[in-house]
């Protein structure tokens, strides 16, 4: 039986005294919805009181702003795209974020924990507003089905020739990739408890990282290589790549995601919304293009 949206003491022991008193068409997305009062209270409500989508004249759009963000398209162009303020883009952008539950440090994955025997690992570069202010972002991946099992972006410091103008103009840049790592597989150890075999580049911030968390899992690196050099982001030139799955999941995070686009004028403003967009993409990945 249906029980009074206000929870009122009908709710809970004369739920039959609420009764329906029509219904109405609601505007934005045409869908008939059905209304009731509560006799007890005298207070009416419709079957949409407690929904999450309440007060949103453009509920149509959520889907359609999801799937362009995560599919090359910047938050400017899918404004004009579905003839909608860039601002209501943005507020879909985070609704659909926190509606799907992809604000965490881990990417939502529907892979059974005994499934995940073989992750491989590395680092993305981007930066936020500049390129003195460089951002790592820690990708970590199940090798069989190159579902992204975390995403996660954070300040490092500038390397190169970039590293004096960078102190100079911002001061000295924090260096979180650690932290980060140690978060992400912490949780990562939790979740997936039979990872066998770990795979990534020959970096020196990672063995030790590995053996506090996986102490019984088997580690390998391998030597990193440049680049292919028709700009396909992270694929690497030249016959076998250990480290596939990785590296063909890193360029498609730079080919669905227009912000990560190189020499593109859609850069990162704040950090915290490049993770909320690659934990969205995450999802998107896992659940349409990935499916097993």
């Amino acid at each position: 039986m249906k029980k009074c949206a206000f929870f009122c003491p009908s709710s809970i022991y004369v739920s039959e005294k609420v009764i329906k008193i029509g219904h109405f068409r609601r505007k934005s997305d045409s869908k008939v919805i059905q209304r009731y009062r509560c006799l007890h209270c005298k207070k009416s409500f419709s079957a949409a009181t407690h929904s999450d989508l309440r007060g949103q004249n453009k509920r149509r759009c959520n889907t359609a702003v999801y799937r362009l963000v995560c599919s090359g398209v910047s938050q400017r162009r899918a404004a004009i795209l579905l003839n909608i303020n860039k601002i209501t883009v943005v507020r879909k952008f985070r609704f659909m974020a926190n509606k799907l539950g992809a604000n965490g440090l881990l990417t939502k994955c529907t892979l059974p924990p005994e499934k995940v025997r073989e992750i491989q690992f590395d680092h993305m570069e981007t930066f936020e507003h500049t390129k003195l202010k460089p951002i790592s972002i820690l990708v970590v991946v199940d090798k069989t089905t190159r579902k992204i099992l975390a995403a996660k972006a954070c300040s490092s410091p500038a390397k190169g020739l970039l590293v004096e103008k960078s102190i100079k103009k911002y001061g000295k840049r924090q260096d979180d990739r650690m932290q980060v790592m140690k978060e992400a597989f912490r949780e990562i150890a939790k979740v997936y408890p039979y990872i066998e075999k770990i795979e990534s580049d020959k970096s020196p911030l990672y063995p030790q990282v590995i053996r506090d968390h996986f102490p019984t899992a088997k580690y390998k690196q391998y030597k990193g290589r440049r680049g292919c050099v028709t700009g396909q982001g992270e694929l690497k030139s030249g016959g076998y790549d250990p480290l596939f799955s990785l590296n063909q999941t890193c360029a498609m995070f730079r080919a669905n995601m227009n912000r990560l686009f190189r020499r593109s004028w859609c850069t990162t403003k704040k950090c915290a919304d490049l993770n909320i967009h690659l934990s969205l993409y995450g999802h998107y990945h896992n659940s349409v293009l990935t499916k097993v």
